[in-house]
């Protein structure tokens, strides 16, 4: 298993189950990231409490997207690691996901494939506030969505 997944404040659904196993196997297959090392922590929630945690450890009294708290630095890959350890912890806000995906125009499914991707990276230790960061982390983030066939509808 390379995932650990609760709800919070939201109903659960089979189907985040599904995309998220499919999307985040491929992630640590591209990464050659042992599964049965490392996992992943993800909590899927509502824009509320996502909100409260952004506050809480970001100090940013807004709702997000996704938050992402890795457990280790880029530096740190490829790991040796002995025995199972988590990669880190995933706050997903559903229905945020839900509004994005309409205001671009694409899926649910997309934009969720996208947000379980781009957290992935950043547990990684990726990030994209320099503009070279950004592209090596979209490009790494946009070859597991094409692999996965979760593209943007005009594509």
């Amino acid at each position: 298993m390379v995932f650990e997944l609760s709800y919070e404040n939201i109903e659960p659904k089979e189907e985040y189950n599904q995309l998220i196993e499919r999307v985040l196997k491929k992630c640590f297959e591209k990464e050659n990231i042992q599964p049965e090392k490392l996992w992943i922590e993800i909590i899927l929630t509502n824009n509320e409490t996502i909100r409260k945690i952004n506050k809480t450890y970001r100090n940013i009294d807004q709702e997000t997207d996704v938050l992402s708290f890795p457990m280790f630095e880029r530096k740190d890959f490829p790991l040796r690691i002995q025995e199972k350890d988590i990669l880190g912890n995933l706050v997903i806000s559903i229905p945020k996901v839900a509004e994005q995906a309409k205001e671009f125009g694409h899926s649910f499914e997309r934009e969720f494939g996208y947000m379980l991707v781009h957290g992935f990276y950043h547990l990684l230790g990726y990030d994209h506030i320099e503009e070279k960061d950004k592209l090596e982390m979209r490009k790494k983030e946009e070859e597991i969505l094409q692999e996965l066939k979760i593209v943007r509808e005009d594509s």
